[in-house]
């Protein structure tokens, strides 16, 4: 008979979660989460093939609690639903400096912009609607702004910046309404193609 351990899955997810928000990935190890439970390393392993998974897990909770940021500022109308999910990933940011680091500030050199693209697709089809690009256009009007809000969040989880959200909201509008002007009234604006 398979020995019965005294936590789940989702209990040790939660802990090594907590030990990475506190420390960061590397501080999450076999020990240190054996520690964080109470227990020796054999109840993890018994549940988990190796540290690796575990690590797994923690990001696709992590991804998860950033969804859910995602998911509860479009949905409260605080700001424009795009604008809000600029807001969300901002906050995100400053609320779990060592998550999004481990998200979004990690080596990404074998991904692409566009791995995910369902990820995407509600927010290109937002500019689409608003601004009435095309497909490709809205792509790229959303990387570039992509780029700015991302830089605000990282200087944000550096503690390099402490902005308020009123001031974030500011900068994001203006960048938003100059690239706008770029895409939709200038005379060499990008064509929309898609």
């Amino acid at each position: 008979m398979p020995p019965k351990f005294k936590f789940t899955r989702d209990e040790i997810t939660a802990a090594a979660l907590d030990i990475t928000r506190r420390e960061g990935p590397s501080g999450l190890t076999a020990r240190a989460l054996a520690a964080e439970l109470g227990c020796s390393v054999k109840p993890i392993f018994g549940l988990f093939k190796n540290m690796e998974e575990v690590q797994q897990k923690v990001y696709d909770s992590a991804y998860a609690l950033y969804r859910r940021y995602l998911r509860e500022d479009m949905a409260k109308g605080a700001y424009p639903p795009y604008k809000a999910s600029g807001m969300a990933y901002i906050r995100f940011a400053r609320d779990e400096k060592l998550l999004f680091k481990l998200l979004f500030m990690r080596d990404r050199s074998h991904e692409q912009p566009e791995d995910n693209p369902e990820e995407l697709k509600p927010l290109i089809e937002l500019i689409q609607q608003n601004l009435g690009l095309g497909e490709a256009d809205a792509y790229l009007f959303h990387l570039e702004m992509w780029i700015f809000v991302h830089g605000i969040a990282t200087m944000i989880a550096t503690s390099y910046l402490e902005w308020d959200d009123t001031l974030i909201s500011k900068v994001l509008t203006d960048a938003y309404m100059g690239l706008r002007h770029r895409y939709t009234e200038q005379p060499d604006a990008p064509t929309q193609r898609g």
